[in-house]
């Protein structure tokens, strides 16, 4: 078996006092580890095996991108990379997780960067520059996720905190006074526009089509000049409809219209080029696909509309210097212009942790191997002849596949008894996979569905 080594295996290498890493022939080093070790000391030794044990010797492994034959970092998704990687990092999962829409699954590193800061915490009683260094490193992590600066995230403890930010940092008394949402956003996001119709706000909520999507027309026809944000998610949380994201910033943007995008629901398993498709606002919690803990989330802002955003919601970490215990509002002029408080250190070990995992593996070859298991299931619900909602196009589908039944709740509540982790949401159950699920998996909870169905 293949083992997978990433930078994580040379911290807690050095932690424990090691300064070589002994790895066999198909073993693979990420180019973030050799970096790591380069800068730490650490050798990395490639045993070759050779006809006797006697006449083994030893070699300094290549960075993981000639050992894969490869220019790019990551893996060849393969299933036995696959296999390894899943043995490495969830050797933990005792159950077929397909909730990945609504919890990820538990990395082994993760769980370990939640017991550092504890042990952290017991030992040190108060730790605050390393835990604000970690911080910064999770927000530096977000920020190549997305093809962003650092220095353009922010950090926060949900996505409903964050839009509410950027709400409150709107001035609706003039003309442009109007914001387009939709109703295949989680509802928390038009929750917060709604709210903010007191203040002068006019909110236009783009309906959801029978067939479970929006199509481009609708934005052009729902945003005009007097639109100041469109409000959108990249997928859809019910059915995983995947919005082209790029195209609907062009429209707004032809408008004059700011674009804000919930990734929540795809990031992690979508690429996202904040750059490239010219989104000016992208916020994202970490608990789904990023594979972390709930009370942790990322805002990026374009650095050209910064200035524009004028938060009431805001607090001393939105300020240009938190430690200058001023009273009076300066706000910082680079992306923690939409914090608020103490940022969530506990929280942003497993994320910086999970994060990593996801950038080594390469979230190309995620997206790849997640649209691979999206056209299996989509074969294997209608094989199956169950009331499938989510049959578009793989280009516009993201890894969510929702079947209709009658009583949700009770649909994964008996999964679950067969060791199926899946997601129920209004009257669909959620069949949600990451990267690490395999097709026999897949096919195991689609029988169990159809035998709880009774079909």
């Amino acid at each position: 078996m293949r083992t997978f080594y990433t930078a994580f295996d040379i911290e807690r290498l050095v932690d424990r006092g090691g300064q070589e890493l002994v790895i066999e022939d198909l073993d693979i080093v990420t180019d973030e580890a050799c970096d790591l070790a380069d800068r730490m000391g650490v050798a990395i030794i490639r045993r070759t095996s050779l006809p006797t044990a006697s006449s083994a010797v030893t070699e300094i492994a290549p960075p993981a991108s000639e050992a894969t034959g490869s220019g790019t970092k990551g893996f060849d998704a393969t299933a036995s990379d696959i296999a390894a990687i899943r043995q490495r990092e969830f050797a933990t999962l005792h159950k077929i997780h397909l909730a990945n829409c609504s919890q990820g699954a538990q990395p082994v590193r993760a769980a370990e960067a939640i017991s550092a800061f504890v042990a952290n915490w017991r030992d040190e009683g108060m730790d605050w520059d390393y835990w604000m260094t970690v911080v910064e490193e999770s927000k530096a992590m977000f920020a190549r996720l997305i093809n962003a600066d650092p220095e353009d995230i922010a950090i926060s403890f949900s996505v409903s905190s964050l839009v509410g930010t950027v709400a409150s940092a709107l001035d609706y008394r003039g003309m442009r006074n109007k914001v387009v949402t939709t109703e295949i956003d989680f509802p928390t996001v038009p929750n917060v526009w709604f709210a903010h119709e007191r203040l002068g706000a006019q909110v236009d909520l783009i309906p959801v089509s029978s067939q479970g999507d929006i199509r481009l027309e609708e934005y052009e026809r729902h945003i005009d000049g007097k639109t100041a944000m469109t409000s959108i998610p990249l997928v859809y949380y019910r059915n995983g409809f995947k919005q082209d994201v790029a195209e609907i910033a062009r429209i707004a943007h032809q408008s004059g219209s700011l674009v804000l995008v919930d990734a929540y629901q795809g990031l992690g398993t979508t690429p996202l080029d904040v750059k490239a498709m010219d989104l000016d606002i992208v916020v994202s919690g970490c608990l789904k696909y990023l594979m972390g803990v709930p009370g942790i989330a990322f805002a990026y802002t374009k650095k050209e509309i910064r200035d524009l955003l004028k938060p009431t919601a805001t607090g001393w970490f939105g300020q240009v210097d938190p430690f200058a215990f001023d009273y009076h509002v300066n706000y910082a002029t680079d992306g923690r212009r939409l914090e608020t408080g103490t940022p969530p250190a506990t929280a942003a070990f497993p994320a910086k942790a999970s994060m990593e995992l996801l950038l080594e593996v390469g979230i190309d070859r995620v997206s790849q191997r997640c649209d691979a298991l999206s056209m299996h299931c989509i074969e294997g619900a209608k094989a199956r002849r169950l009331p499938l909602i989510s049959d578009f196009d793989i280009a516009h589908k993201a890894p969510t596949t929702s079947i209709t039944v009658p009583d949700a709740h009770g649909m994964e509540a008996a999964l679950k008894q067969r060791g199926i982790v899946a997601s129920a949401r209004g009257d669909v159950i959620r069949l949600a996979h990451h990267f690490f699920v395999t097709e026999e998996e897949i096919d195991q909870a689609l029988d169990s569905i159809q035998e709880i169905l009774g079909r």
